[in-house]
């Protein structure tokens, strides 16, 4: 399917807002500037005060909202969610945010992240009497709160993320109150704005510029903000933090026009390129950037070499939802849907390719062959990201050691897979160089398990695939 033109697919974005009085268009396009975070499915929850009412469905958020289905949903208070199927599988009951109705009150969610321990909670909560609606990880912290009591929201919202495991940015709005909570690792982005009066919660700060709101502060591991009509309170559900972003937010995930933890993105995969370009001697003709994430390195790359940077690849940006489950004959044909080669740039070249990783390989091989097809002598594939080599179990679609390429295969064995010149990976020290996260504690700050298999959380069978129990680091 076309999820195969680019390697990594992460889960969702979330997005929040409260106190405006247009809180579902605010939503609507803060979701639109987050929708390269998820396309398989997307929803929108608001609070009038008194109740909660939502909309949601397969497909992109244009797909899904006309300008009358949001003006349907009247409230100032709202969360959406844009989501990538991986934990839990696909089809519309899984579609976020979930949204759920009591007697006493009703809840809605939405998560960006993998709990690692969502198995054994729900065979628990099963066996206590829950009955699941949906086969979402997201779905059990809504029955850990609503076991928790009658106490305050916040309370049960706290004593239900004390239970969980993994990496969680969880959106929970009631109808008068809408809470925010970061896992104590901080594993995925999140950041606080202002709009007005308003508060405004989102996975990545490009949303604030589209609804024209101000930056506050990211959200901080552990801790637990509660946004309702006196404004924003800060508290921690957990002490035990240690920061470990996930490092493929600044290689790939993150539009480059985001900041995460003062890091411009686009300015940090810049960084990589030229870091990348000291780590290796290649003598080529021209420069080139596979489309998106990594024209910021390869601009980098050319600048710190002096070969000049070029468009050798064209991406086409109309291709659709159409193709995202071709047939077998046009899966095949996938990146020639997707990505074009120049060949009045290429022709007659040695060509420097930069990529930002490379998972399965398969990309990596119709690319090189394409440039090649299109005239170039050489293609020499850089890298600005270490190889992957291990699974992540955190909300990114590699789950299994098997499907990784370099788990499998010497640097040299999969240039030849390939068809490349050469082969250069950035190294380890060099990425946490260039991206120059501040250290916490000593550490890096960043998560760097799918690099050097050292996860920042215990991982628990159940999450592991049968073949990556004996290899687990």
């Amino acid at each position: 399917m076309l999820a195969e033109v680019r390697g990594l697919n992460e889960e969702c974005g979330v997005f929040g807002v409260w106190g405006h009085e247009d809180a579902a268009q605010i939503t609507y396009y803060g979701l639109q500037s987050l929708q390269h975070r998820g396309q398989e499915g997307a929803g929108i929850v608001v609070s009038d005060g008194k109740k909660l009412r939502g909309a949601k469905g397969e497909g992109l958020v244009a797909e899904i909202f006309s300008e009358e289905k949001v003006r349907e949903l009247p409230g100032s208070g709202a969360i959406g969610h844009v989501r990538y199927t991986t934990a839990g599988g696909g089809g519309y009951e899984n579609v976020q945010p979930l949204l759920f109705h009591s007697q006493s009150d009703s809840l809605a969610l939405a998560h960006n992240g993998n709990l690692i321990n969502a198995t054994s909670l729900r065979h628990q909560l099963e066996a206590q009497g829950s009955i699941f609606q949906t086969t979402s990880d997201t779905e059990v912290l809504a029955h850990l709160i609503r076991r928790g009591g009658f106490g305050a929201m916040k309370d049960r919202v706290k004593h239900a993320l004390s239970m969980l495991k993994g990496a969680y940015a969880f959106l929970v709005m009631t109808e008068n109150e809408l809470l925010v909570a970061l896992d104590p690792n901080g594993l995925r982005p999140l950041s606080l704005g202002q709009i007005g009066d308003a508060y405004c919660v989102a996975s990545e700060t490009c949303a604030f510029d589209i609804v024209g709101a101000e930056f506050i502060r990211d959200v901080e591991p552990g801790e637990l903000l509660i946004i309702n009509k006196d404004g924003v309170r800060s508290e921690r559900f957990s002490m035990a933090t240690n920061q470990a972003i996930c490092t493929m937010e600044y290689v790939y995930f993150s539009r480059p026009d985001s900041d995460i933890h003062g890091i411009n993105v686009h300015s940090a995969r810049k960084r990589l390129g030229i870091q990348l370009a000291k780590e290796m001697n290649i003598e080529a003709d021209v420069v080139t950037g596979v489309p998106d994430s990594s024209i910021s390195a390869a601009i980098g790359f050319a600048e710190e070499t002096g070969i000049p940077y070029e468009m050798g690849l064209i991406k086409n940006r109309y291709v659709g939802r159409t193709f995202i489950q071709p047939s077998q004959a046009l899966r095949e044909q996938g990146v020639k849907m997707k990505l074009s080669p120049v060949r009045g740039v290429v022709e007659g070249k040695r060509v420097v390719m930069v990529d930002d990783s490379i998972v399965r390989g398969t990309t990596s091989k119709r690319i090189v062959k394409m440039l090649k097809d299109a005239g170039a002598l050489e293609v020499h594939v850089c890298i600005s990201s270490p190889p992957i080599k291990n699974p992540c179990y955190y909300g990114i679609d590699t789950s299994t050691r098997e499907e990784l390429i370099s788990a499998t295969h010497t640097d040299e064995e999969l240039r030849r897979a390939i068809g490349a010149d050469s082969l250069t990976f950035l190294s380890v020290e060099g990425m946490i160089e260039a991206i120059g996260h501040e250290k916490q504690n000593g550490h890096c700050g960043q998560c760097l398990a799918c690099f050097t298999g050292d996860y920042p959380t215990e991982i628990l069978p159940d999450t592991m695939h049968p073949h990556d129990k004996e290899t687990l680091c």
